[in-house]
């Protein structure tokens, strides 16, 4: 079984920052990707921020030179700062690894959410 827990969402007003932190555990063999995915109310989840285990990153054009993904494949930690929130920001940000667990078995696990509203 592999977890994966995430944390740091909250309110903000627009132009502030924030920090997501998602920590994947259980019986993981790897994690060749990680990444940051959002949905907003009424709208289909989308990438927002995803890097590799040879820390290739690819980024979605409405969050580029602000958001910036980092990972610590030691640790299976990755996080996503952000910064210059927008109200448009607003979403649930999920979590996602996929690799393959202690029995070779491939994976692609999603976190349970972590609500981002960005306000005045």
């Amino acid at each position: 079984q592999v977890q994966l827990v995430e944390s740091g969402g909250g309110l903000v007003q627009p132009g502030g920052s924030l920090r997501l932190s998602c920590a994947a555990s259980g019986s993981i063999f790897s994690i060749y990707a990680m990444g940051w995915y959002r949905q907003a109310p009424g709208k289909q989840r989308e990438l927002v921020a995803r890097i590799t285990s040879a820390d290739s990153t690819n980024y979605a054009d409405s969050v580029k030179d602000r958001f910036t993904i980092s990972r610590d494949n030691a640790k299976n930690t990755v996080d996503l700062q952000m910064n210059s929130l927008k109200p448009e920001d607003t979403a649930v940000y999920y979590c996602n690894a996929a690799g393959r667990d202690s029995r070779s078995r491939v994976f692609n696990h999603w976190g349970q959410g972590t609500q981002v509203t960005v306000s005045s």
